[in-house]
């Protein structure tokens, strides 16, 4: 099948495809966590574009200026269709800057919290990205590091 004429909207949804995304999602999540226990998310840079990911993150969504609503939030809020839209147009000013920026990853909705069932949704790469760099200059994933 050619690139040129695959269309994204009318593909199948087959399950070796998605288990394939559903295990380069699991493994960044393990990177990531690995690199969080290791090393204070504080002194971590994710991206080049940390920066300019966290402030444009804070202009899109100024909600997320109270650093508790980057500590925890619920699947829920990000799902919505006025999100979606508001994320839809979040991630386009990443699309030619952020390599995979609409890659699906996995995000922990509690940032006192591992990864698990219950704490971890899916979501969008610069999603991962704007909630974790607002995270780990809020020093909020520090905590991973410590408790060894």
């Amino acid at each position: 099948m050619s690139l040129n004429t695959f269309d994204p909207e009318k593909a199948d949804n087959l399950e070796d495809i998605e288990r394939q995304f559903a295990v380069v999602a699991v493994e960044q999540a393990e990177t990531y966590w690995g690199l969080l226990t290791k090393i204070p998310g504080s002194k971590l840079r994710l991206t080049k574009l940390d920066d300019e990911i966290y402030e444009t993150f804070m202009e899109h969504f100024p909600e997320y200026r109270d650093v508790e609503r980057i500590k925890k939030f619920s699947e829920e809020e990000l799902k919505t269709k006025e999100a979606k839209e508001r994320w839809r147009q979040f991630c386009k000013v990443f699309e030619t800057k952020v390599e995979d920026y609409n890659f699906g990853t996995l995000l922990r909705t509690d940032a006192s919290e591992e990864y698990g069932q219950h704490s971890t949704c899916f979501v969008v790469r610069i999603q991962f990205y704007a909630f974790e760099v607002a995270r780990n200059k809020h020093k909020l994933n520090d905590w991973a590091a410590i408790k060894k």
